[in-house]
């Protein structure tokens, strides 16, 4: 059976990670870059993970995992390989149908935690649903190596450009051509070779009006050289 691909919003949503050590850091790590309230059960920290508690960014429950440590969490990683643990983990958030990832234990999740790529706002996962998280990891090394810089930098645009064009009224299904016509050509490629001219006057032609290359100009400034 197949898992389903979603995006959670984890902003300011309270995780729990059960378990101190590497994978829980690598973990921890993950949820915090995206906004999640960290809480770390586990006897000890190590490195990066007490730096951060020192810090402040995540809170610690300074013991073994109880039974009850999970309420009110929105999210669960189990990051030990304690078997035991793991188990008494897995039996109580699926009591109270809690999400939850066992590092390395697919049969005990209903969430997998997938390779991921990130270029400002735009996230590309890979997933091999638990049966070779090296492979996933190889695929997601080589779109490193595909996807940029110019990604992360285009994405920006677009966002600016976006309201802009919607601010001016227009027809839904006129606005939804233009932004289709706008992304046509390898508008990457432009921003990664430096050929801001050619983006502007792309951005000027299919979209109309001066005041748009303000946009362009700033992400000029931004991006330049980025190469």
């Amino acid at each position: 059976m197949g898992f389903f691909p979603v995006c959670l919003q984890l902003e300011q949503r309270p995780c729990i990670v059960v378990g101190g050590g590497e994978v829980a850091r690598r973990k921890v790590e993950g949820l915090l870059a995206c906004g999640a309230a960290v809480k770390v059960v586990s006897p000890q920290l190590q490195g990066d993970l007490a730096r951060r508690q020192a810090a402040g960014e995540i809170d610690w429950l300074a013991r073994e995992y109880r039974e009850g440590d999970l309420a009110g969490a929105f999210l669960v990683i189990a990051a030990t390989d304690d078997q035991d643990v793991q188990a008494r983990v897995h039996a109580e958030a699926e009591r109270d149908n809690l999400l939850l990832n066992v590092a390395d234990v697919p049969k005990w999740c209903n969430l997998i935690l997938p390779a991921v790529v990130r270029r400002g706002e735009m996230t590309i996962a890979i997933s091999t649903g638990g049966a070779s998280p090296a492979l996933a990891g190889k695929l997601r090394r080589e779109l490193e190596e595909c996807f940029g810089f110019e990604y992360e930098a285009l994405l920006c645009l677009l966002a600016a450009l976006r309201p802009l064009v919607l601010a001016r009224g227009g027809d839904h299904r006129e606005n939804k051509k233009l932004f289709k016509a706008l992304v046509a050509p390898d508008l990457a490629a432009w921003i990664r070779e430096g050929r801001w001219e050619q983006l502007g006057e792309h951005v000027r032609v299919t979209l109309g009006g001066d005041d748009l290359l303000a946009c362009v100009e700033e992400l000029q400034r931004r991006y330049a050289g980025s190469d």
